[in-house]
């Protein structure tokens, strides 16, 4: 079964800095924190700033909403003081930065990047395409999957690239009738089923309540104006999924090319 948002990302704290994880854009950071557990974090003070923690949040959830696999997400907070056992300075900057609440992922130990061996049924992937449709997640390419095989399933990671329309000016007014030609270069497109028949299946699953579950897990410390911003998301979300979703025929036509 599908299952539904947390009403609550749980909170931990950052105990420790342990690596750098050098091959995102964002620089996110493996760190231990005070459950025991290691989380891969994003940092606000990060190029894309809290905007890639949102949409981290936002598709991820999405995701774990209609059913597919996404490690826990969390909200790390930072002490900035954790910089001064770091001998690396770009990182120093990086942590003094990102002081206050972030975005964790627990960290799948022994986990393998996807592969054309990986395990993955064809429903599946096409429910991947489309949510990266529905999304506008850029970031999914055979260059750089954000998927990892972990316990004999393909899981998803790596959001913070989805939602690309909230970093421009006039977001969201007109943004969700915007086409997506970035889906042709999705690295499930091969192995995906019909883009349709997903969108049969999984688009009557986030209903405006699931939506407005998903918005209401942002922590207001990634805001400016909470109420109004979260609106912002569930509009947008509602607008794509409303209707026709032209971004659907989009996507089932990239595959069958």
């Amino acid at each position: 079964m599908p299952a539904t948002a947390p009403t609550l990302l749980r909170k931990v704290t950052a105990l420790r800095y342990v690596t750098p994880l050098r091959e995102g854009g964002s620089m996110p950071a493996l760190v231990e924190a005070d459950d025991d557990g290691l989380y891969v974090v994003k940092l606000r003070g990060a190029g894309q700033g809290r905007k890639a923690l949102v949409a981290e949040i936002v598709a991820g959830e999405i995701a774990r909403a209609i059913g597919l696999p996404v490690p826990e997400l969390v909200v790390v907070d930072v002490d900035p003081h954790l910089a001064r056992a770091e001998p690396d300075a770009e990182i120093q900057e990086l942590i003094q930065a990102s002081g206050g609440e972030n975005v964790g992922l627990d960290f799948l130990p022994g986990s393998l990047p996807y592969g054309p061996n990986s395990a993955l049924d064809e429903e599946t992937a096409a429910a991947i395409v489309w949510l990266d449709a529905l999304t506008l997640n850029v970031d999914r390419t055979p260059r750089n999957p954000n998927l990892l095989t972990w316990h004999g399933r393909v899981w998803l990671i790596d959001h913070g690239a989805a939602l690309y329309r909230h970093h421009m000016p006039g977001w969201p007014l007109d943004a969700a009738e915007k086409p997506f030609p970035q889906i042709a270069d999705h690295v499930l497109l091969p192995r995906a089923g019909s883009i349709r028949e997903a969108d049969a299946r999984v688009a009557p699953l986030l209903t405006d309540d699931a939506l407005e579950r998903v918005a209401g897990l942002i922590p207001d410390a990634l805001l400016d104006d909470p109420t109004t911003e979260r609106a912002h998301y569930v509009a947008f979300l509602a607008d794509r999924l409303a209707g026709a979703r032209p971004w659907v025929l989009e996507a089932e036509e990239a595959r069958t090319r």
